[in-house]
């Protein structure tokens, strides 16, 4: 008999927040852009350009603009009114679509990308493939065009974020912890078990560090204390679960409170609303879902 070689699968630190919240992608445009356009879509989505060819000009409210003259990468990870405007010369040959992270859900991923990224593609040599394919795709007039579009869009996505945490562009917050082997593995143990009674000392094990060190550094990477976040990401999930229509015991259940009325209790503090009045008026009119979104 053969034996069998196990291989040990390095530990996916997006794994759990890519688990609630999936990226999913919808390209509208591909072509040449000769006039200037503004992008406002009112579904309060992302965006994701990419320019193949061409000069164009990009304005976004509270940044700088900024002039691409080489292929590039534009991602507005949450909704953010922008421009464009091209060339009038040679136009812009662009590749575009909508993008939905779960910035309006609470995301981690989504809310701790920095609002603006412009990246030459020359710099990201893993997307080459991914971009070639983006762009055979959108120049061409293929059957299942449309979704193959939306496909490699969401995987560049996974890309984009991949490589803006890897390259330190993150500073702050939960996904700057990623960097840190000790804070990710806390980090991601949070994620993948939310229902778990976890204490200071119980993350700072996991995280191979002292009780002292693991708060300490947490709190000056994070911005916030590890406690808090676990706080704020389980009602991230519970309101993910009400919107799915799971009754209030189950979701207590699932985020790590004993009962519905612990759950209650802190919910109400952050979010604003019981779980019951939040959910009532979501049915009615919306409530923004950010509101318990972790730091």
């Amino acid at each position: 008999m053969v034996p069998i070689t196990l291989q040990i699968v390095p530990m996916d630190h997006l794994a759990a927040l890519f688990g609630h919240f999936t990226p999913s992608a919808r390209a509208f445009f591909s072509g040449n852009l000769c006039n200037r356009f503004s992008f406002d879509n009112p579904d309060n989505q992302g965006y994701l350009h990419v320019l193949k060819a061409g000069r164009v000009r990009v304005l976004v409210p509270g940044h700088a603009p900024v002039e691409l003259s080489e292929p590039s990468l534009v991602l507005l990870p949450r909704y953010l009114a922008h421009r464009f405007e091209p060339d009038p010369l040679q136009g812009a040959d662009l590749v575009c679509a909508t993008v939905e992270i779960g910035a309006t859900q609470g995301n981690p991923i989504a809310l701790g990308l920095p609002g603006l990224v412009i990246l030459p593609l020359a710099r990201i040599a893993t997307v080459g493939p991914t971009v070639d394919l983006l762009f055979a795709e959108a120049f061409a007039a293929e059957d299942g065009r449309q979704v193959a579009l939306d496909r490699l869009f969401e995987y560049l996505v996974v890309q984009l974020i991949r490589h803006v945490i890897a390259s330190g562009q993150i500073t702050g917050g939960v996904l700057a912890t990623l960097r840190d082997p000790r804070l990710a593995r806390a980090v991601t143990a949070m994620h993948e078990a939310p229902g778990r009674i976890w204490t200071l000392e119980d993350l700072a094990d996991v995280a191979g560090m002292s009780r002292t060190g693991f708060a300490r550094i947490f709190r000056h990477v994070a911005e916030t204390t590890p406690m808090d976040y676990l706080t704020r990401w389980r009602m991230t999930l519970a309101q993910s679960l009400l919107r799915e229509g799971k009754p209030i015991k189950a979701v207590a259940s699932a985020v790590g409170y004993e009962s519905p009325a612990a759950l209650t209790r802190t919910f109400t503090k952050l979010v604003g609303l019981s779980p019951r009045h939040w959910t009532a008026a979501r049915q009615v009119k919306g409530v923004p879902d950010q509101t318990a979104a972790p730091s």
